[in-house]
């Protein structure tokens, strides 16, 4: 692989193991906080994590409040919803606690709270111009990788369409990577958000912005959450095993930021839009033809078999079958006559332009039409 030139500047402080929620606490007050926004959903407030935070910023001497109200693929008017709160209670640090939703529900909201206007403003990298509030992110699931990244992926209520708002300030301070808090999820949201991450290990580790610092976070990533998935079906409750998926998907996330993510993700998400298909299952459901797709370049195909003893492709496919995930789109109501549809809307997607090999508007009708 060709060295790209990187410049990379370390933004968010890792802090991994089990029971570090407890530290939550002096985190908060260390990073200037006195008046705490919480930002949860309300599956994570019934499993109690929300009520053991708060008290732990109590024990510190820190005011708290809870919104809990995240949904999930959270939009324009779960953000407004949050700035409300956080303006009413006058916030001074947040905390993003749950999955990706509530860490990207946080993170736009402390776009507006702090540079006014609405989230539509900064669609795009780098239009904060004020400084932002302290965010901390605690993950719940090993999956978005939302944690170790700048960008806040928030839906228009109206439209449906994904913005990506992505600033440097906009960065969590701190993110705590506690696998206890993972293990009372549902296995369905256990084995979308896993794929997810094994999808962004697999995708930024070939895209034409990766680098030699990417990478490294590229294969790790892939290595603790390959090694972690099969085992974590097997047994819910093997701590270790989520602790490497959610380090993981850690690590993915870092990738994310430094080389951004590729075709897999432009098809996923117009299944998303159309057929309300699960990202983690959309992204992994198309992962198998793109890296098809993919390996047509020798330099690609190089990566992947360094990656994996084997055909990559039929090993994505193959976890899937252990994770009883469709494989074929068909299952979700696609039909032959649906592709062009998909296809258009797939080229339009951001991540497009990072593939390292070009897709066309007919290139994204045999990727699904393969798919089918």
């Amino acid at each position: 692989m060709s060295l790209a030139p990187f410049d990379h500047q370390p933004r968010t402080r890792l802090i991994y193991g089990n029971g570090t929620l407890a530290r939550v606490g002096e985190l908060a007050r260390d990073l200037g906080g006195t008046r705490v926004l919480v930002v949860s959903d309300p599956g994570i407030v019934k499993a109690g994590y929300v009520t053991r935070a708060v008290s732990f910023l109590i024990e510190a001497g820190l005011q708290a409040r809870v919104f809990g109200e995240v949904r999930e693929n959270p939009s324009t008017v779960d953000v407004d919803a949050c700035v409300a709160a956080a303006r009413e209670f006058k916030a001074d640090l947040l905390i993003g606690l749950g999955g990706g939703s509530s860490m990207d529900t946080a993170k736009g909201c402390n776009f507006i709270l702090t540079n006014g206007g609405r989230i539509h403003d900064y669609w795009g990298v780098g239009k904060a111009t004020k400084p932002m509030l302290p965010l901390i992110a605690i993950p719940t699931t090993a999956g978005t990788g939302s944690e170790c990244q700048s960008f806040a992926l928030i839906s228009d209520a109206e439209t449906h369409v994904k913005m990506a708002c992505g600033d440097p300030k906009a960065a969590a301070k701190v993110a705590i990577l506690d696998a206890e808090l993972t293990v009372s999820q549902p296995q369905r949201v256990t084995v979308c958000t896993g794929m997810d991450a094994l999808t962004h290990a697999l995708e930024t580790a070939v895209t034409n912005k990766r680098s030699a610092y990417s990478s490294l976070f590229s294969r790790e990533g892939f290595r603790l959450c390959h090694s972690g998935f099969s085992r974590v079906l097997r047994d819910p409750a093997d701590i270790e095993a989520r602790g490497m998926m959610l380090l993981g998907a850690a690590y993915a996330g870092i990738a994310i930021e430094n080389s951004m993510l590729g075709a897999a993700h432009s098809c996923a998400n117009p299944l998303t839009a159309r057929f309300h298909v699960v990202h983690g299952e959309a992204v992994g459901v198309m992962m198998p033809h793109v890296i098809r797709f993919n390996s047509k370049l020798p330099e690609i195909a190089a990566i992947y078999e360094s990656y994996f003893d084997g055909d990559l492709a039929d090993r994505v496919s193959e976890l899937l079958w252990e994770a009883l995930m469709p494989r074929k789109i068909s299952e979700y109501g696609v039909k032959e006559e649906h592709l062009q549809d998909l296809a258009e809307m797939a080229a339009k997607q951001w991540t497009a332009q990072f593939n390292p090999r070009a897709p066309s508007v007919a290139d994204f009708v045999e990727m699904y039409r393969a798919a089918l």
